[in-house]
């Protein structure tokens, strides 16, 4: 019994050294509540003693605009857009989704910083602030960061009242005609008090290469930046993805400030990050002085190796691989531009499951979550920095930092993001102006050099749509990686003129359509434009500068050397509503593969028939036309299958197989001809050898019967932030999906959580994603339900006109 007594007291008092050892090491505290809000202009003077008790109390991150209400004047601008092809200034309405995100917005926090953090230094880290922030600490002015998408640190420490309360406010400003698309307002990705010793690693202060790998050993070249100003050892352990020891270096050093450490280790059989298989690694930096630890940082990394060649393209561990890559812009949909570490997840899961293997994350640095999902899931990611530069493309944009902050700018993106495994390229700007301009060369010079100062290890890229001005002006000549927005007819022609080019397709495709909707006659367009202001669900329709996915298809098949290519978009976006953004109600894209709510269109199964390797047998469109009955509905397959074969109410229409005699039918099997008849369409699927092994039915719809609810994920955690994405479905009372339904429908929740958002995916709709009722777009939406803190159930309600209400069920447990 006493030797049980004592084996519980030393287990004790160990726990007890090492929470002492923890509190002398750097403390990380996410500062995501308490905080208040207001969204208008107060006096700087005197800010300390600001009564906020009115502001609105608000958790980050927050996007102060996504709430709404939608105003198609609020961003209506007569502008000329260059890259639309526009040759004069012209009407734009919903450019920035029309929604309320300018103007002034001030952010206050209490910071509790006691006596016994006397001696520690303080730092607060922000991942992202919409836009020109500048901080104060009680009431004095601490630093500022103008562009919204970078993420930076302040020291507070000399600012602080240790043993009492500090007022932490930011000033944040959106001006109008600052964007082109929706930015989203307010400290929209985390923010974090640091709290470490005297000496530590500093902010980013990692930087690991992996410069030899083999089958049989790894070398890990870690650069460690100190801060500080003592002797120092510097102990840097090594671990596997499960959690295991594999490797240790030791350094000793005398800080002198800012002092880098450099280290070189060794893994046996290392195994490596990929697509497949995206192992990783982390590294722990501990800083000791004398025998106290004083610091510990953690960085994840992975072994991989890439390679770009200008006549094969390509590869990834010595393996030859094309970029099936989607553009997505940082907005979450209903969300808006708040960072969510589960809707990230659920968009990038998406596009992982078509087939995608690389994002581009246009055109700006991501959140931070973004990044470690694409490490843990492998994903390949291009980093962009911006989407101007000098020459600016809106009138209160980027352009006005240019001079003053790109270096500051570009520096802290590729310091926060250099370890990643996932990152392969960086891009130094999108469409910029000065393509035509003299100048261009040379600013692409300066920013390239930032980039390979930082790190040689990647690529430096831009995505060109006016190639031939930056190819005259020496432009492209300055990037490592020549991206062609748009322009796969000219690979091969800029290939032959430009031989040392290394060649991808940076945006591409660039088709427009709105989920559910079929226009007759079924021909391809570029000048699509309909008094519903939808689009067609064929695929045959894009902007007058765009192109198709399959006339991308055919040069990227038939070109090694092209490195792949990267869609314009993922998802459909806030804002930029072409065609219909001249005085149309619409306030988000078209682009995207999958729509606004996060339903897939039809597109996003043709993409995965071409990418994916997993059995796709999609068919298209609805079967319940009575509008056209005896006339032509032409079905369409995108399949990975090699033949198909079409019955109408159990006739055959039919066989297809891909051929090479037109763009469209080398990757669409299409047959023209129907003639619509209620009742259904089948279509069976062949095997190489005539054996059919898929079929999908689709039947003609009765009149609404039921709703259905489906749940992404039925269990959730209770931390306040964990969402679960819920499915909307009308129904016949066979089962069937009422394709055109539109029906009005009321959310109501209960429990432990909370309605987030709902969104149906229509561009035009005018409804506040905050609302508690909303129309079905097409027979679907989609409901954003939210965790409370407290672990229980919530109940999912929803009803709407004699349609019996349905519930869905929801349990959230504690983290």
């Amino acid at each position: 019994m006493k030797k049980h007594l004592l084996i519980a007291t030393l287990i004790c008092f160990a726990f007890q050294i090492m929470a002492q050892e923890k509190t002398k090491t750097r403390e990380v505290q996410l500062l995501d509540t308490g905080w208040r809000f207001l969204n208008k202009e107060i006096p700087t003077t005197n800010l300390s003693q600001v009564d906020d008790s009115s502001w609105q109390t608000v958790t980050i991150p927050h996007d102060w605009a996504i709430a709404g209400p939608f105003d198609m004047t609020i961003d209506m601008q007569k502008v000329t857009v260059i890259e639309d092809g526009d040759r004069g200034a012209k009407l734009r309405t919903g450019r920035t989704g029309a929604l309320p995100c300018f103007g002034i917005g001030w952010y206050r926090k209490a910071l509790a910083i006691s006596k016994e953090d006397e001696g520690k230094r303080i730092f607060v880290e922000f991942d992202g602030a919409m836009s020109r922030s500048k901080v104060y600490l009680n009431g004095v002015y601490v630093g500022e960061w103008p562009y919204g998408y970078s993420s930076f640190s302040f020291e507070l420490t000399k600012f602080i009242q240790f043993g009492k309360e500090n007022i932490l406010s930011i000033r944040l400003e959106n001006k109008e005609e600052s964007s082109r698309w929706y930015s989203g307002a307010g400290i929209y990705r985390n923010v974090r008090l640091v709290k470490t010793a005297p000496v530590r690693v500093a902010h980013w202060g990692t930087y690991i290469t992996t410069p030899v790998i083999t089958d049989k050993q790894g070398q890990v070249a870690i650069k460690t930046d100190i801060d500080g100003n003592e002797a120092i050892q510097l102990v840097t352990e090594i671990y596997d993805a499960k959690g295991k020891e594999v490797a240790s270096a030791v350094a000793n050093k005398k800080a002198d400030g800012s002092t880098t450490v450099e280290q070189l280790i060794k893994v046996n059989k290392p195994s490596l990050w990929s697509v497949e298989t995206p192992i990783l690694y982390t590294a722990v930096s501990k800083v000791f002085v004398g025998k106290t630890q004083k610091d510990e940082y953690k960085t994840t990394f992975g072994f991989r190796t890439i390679r770009f060649d200008k006549d094969k393209g390509f590869f990834l561990n010595g393996k030859y691989t094309k970029f099936k890559g989607v553009c997505l812009h940082h907005d979450l949909g209903s969300i808006g531009a708040a960072v969510s570490h589960r809707a990230t997840e659920r968009q990038l899961v998406m596009m992982k499951e078509m087939g995608v293997n690389a994002i581009r994350t246009s055109h700006n640095p991501p959140s931070l979550e973004l990044l470690k999902i694409c490490d843990s899931i492998g994903l390949m990611v291009q980093v962009e920095a911006f989407d101007e530069w000098k020459n600016g493309k809106n009138t209160n944009g980027y352009g006005e930092f240019f001079d003053e902050w790109a270096e500051k700018d570009l520096t802290a993106m590729i310091k926060r993001d250099r370890n990643h495994p996932s990152v392969v390229m960086w891009s130094i700007g999108n469409e910029i102006r000065e393509q035509g301009m003299p100048e261009g060369a040379a600013m692409a010079k300066f920013l390239t050099k930032i980039s390979h100062d930082l790190d040689p290890t990647r690529p430096v890229s831009a995505g060109f749509n006016n190639w031939k001005g930056a190819i005259k002006n020496g432009l492209a000549a300055e990037v490592d990686l020549v991206g062609f927005n748009y322009a796969p007819d000219f690979y091969d022609k800029m290939r032959k003129e430009n031989p040392t080019f290394t060649i991808y397709g940076s945006e591409t495709a660039s088709t427009v359509s709105s989920r559910g909707e079929y226009k007759f006659p079924v021909v391809a367009s570029k000048k699509a434009w309909y008094t519903d202001y939808q689009l067609t669900s064929y695929d045959l329709e894009t902007c007058s500068w765009a192109d198709l996915p399959d006339f991308e298809f055919q040069y990227q098949d038939d070109l090694e050397f092209v490195a792949g290519e990267f869609v314009w978009t993922g998802f459909d976006y806030l804002g930029e509503p072409s065609p219909y953004n001249e005085g149309t109600p619409a306030r988000s894209s078209y682009f995207g593969i999958v729509d606004l709510a996060g339903i897939p269109k039809d597109r996003y199964y043709l993409y995965q028939s071409k990418w994916s390797d997993k059995p796709v047998l999609h068919v298209l469109p609805h079967w319940t036309w009575p509008d056209r009955l005896n006339q032509k509905v032409p079905v369409f397959c995108y399949t990975n299958y090699p033949k198909a074969e079409l019955f109408v109410n159990g006739k055959s229409m039919g066989t297809r197989v891909k051929d090479k005699s037109s763009m469209l039918k080398r990757y669409r099997l299409m047959w023209d001809d129907v003639i619509y008849e209620p009742g259904e369409i089948k279509v069976l699927a062949y095997d190489a050898n005539d054996k059919v092994v898929a079929e999908q039915i689709i039947k003609t719809a009765g009149e609404t019967y039921t709703i259905k609810l489906t749940a992404d994920r039925n269990t959730i955690k209770a931390d306040g932030k964990d969402l679960s994405f819920v499915t909307v479905e009308l129904l016949d009372k066979n089962g069937n999906l009422c394709p055109r339904a539109n029906n009005l429908l009321f959310f109501d929740v209960t429990g432990a959580g909370k309605l987030k958002a709902i969104c149906n995916g229509d561009a035009t709709d005018q409804t506040a994603f905050v609302s508690k009722y909303m129309r079905t777009f097409n027979g679907k939406m989609v409901a954003v339900i939210e965790s409370e803190t407290k672990a229980g159930e919530i109940v999912l309600k929803v009803s709407g006109g004699l349609l019996k209400a349905q519930e869905v069920k929801i349990s959230t447990n504690n983290p």
